[in-house]
């Protein structure tokens, strides 16, 4: 699926932001760079393993097929997209970015090996940001000599559909690189929310609870899986039921954020 392509990002004051590096490919970082690429700004995508490149770029390229298919976008926009990302296996490779987002598995001593790494390398102005779904931001920047721009981009999956985008400060974060990173998800077609860094941010302190309880009513034998979905979906309104969206974000991806 791909979304309508929204008007490209110049050069703006209200964020400054002309390059991207995402680091991480997978899921996360494929949908984060695709929805960069689309808004016309270049992408430096990071991922150690070749296969795993070869295989998201495909993706990245099937989706937006898909686009032009159905009219979404022209077939000078998938080509300009595809070419706007670059992949690279070294780290180095984002230490020029405007701003790096941080698309790596949900280990906080990987990702703060990360975040010490670009510290020591990108330019005083790069903000520094992180797509954790729910680990501190600020044990995150703490890995840093210069917490103040590191904060948090959280983006939903599957994130060239769903609009929504948590940006994250945390306890030093610089207040203007919030606004700055606010705009850029605005100038990119998405919608931000502003959120402090509590455990799930807003929408999983909210989504993972429930989905535990859900799962307690499986267990406790109220309800067949199929019929608590069915359930949600036609008493609760929900487009997807909760069970199945659990399966869809991956249970190992949700006990990672419990």
């Amino acid at each position: 699926m791909t979304a309508a392509a929204p008007a490209s990002a110049p050069t703006s004051p209200a964020h400054g932001i002309n390059s991207v590096a995402v680091i991480g490919f997978g899921t996360m970082g494929s949908g984060i760079a695709h929805v960069c690429a689309l808004a016309g700004v270049p992408v430096r995508v990071i991922e150690p393993s070749e296969a795993v490149i070869e295989r998201d770029m495909a993706q990245i390229d099937s989706y937006l097929a898909r686009g032009v298919d159905k009219g979404r976008i022209t077939p000078e926009q998938r080509s300009e997209t595809m070419a706007r990302i670059v992949p690279a296996t070294d780290l180095s490779h984002a230490f020029s970015a405007d701003l790096v987002i941080e698309a790596a598995p949900e280990r906080l001593e990987l990702k703060q090996d990360i975040f010490r790494t670009l510290d020591e390398n990108v330019h005083d102005s790069t903000i520094l940001a992180s797509n954790t779904s729910a680990l501190s931001i600020t044990e995150i920047a703490a890995a840093t000599t210069r917490p103040e721009r590191v904060l948090g981009m959280h983006f939903f999956n599957p994130a060239p559909v769903l609009p929504l985008v948590e940006v994250i400060a945390a306890e030093r974060t610089d207040p203007a690189r919030i606004e700055r990173a606010y705009a850029f998800v605005q100038a990119i077609g998405k919608e931000p929310i502003r959120c402090g860094d509590t455990p799930g941010f807003v929408v999983n302190r909210i989504l993972i609870p429930l989905l535990n309880d859900v799962v307690r009513v499986w267990e406790a034998g109220t309800a067949s899986a199929a019929d608590i979905d069915k359930g949600c979906r036609l008493g609760l309104n929900h487009p997807m039921g909760p069970l199945e969206l659990a399966d869809f974000v991956g249970l190992d991806t949700c006990l990672d954020i419990v």
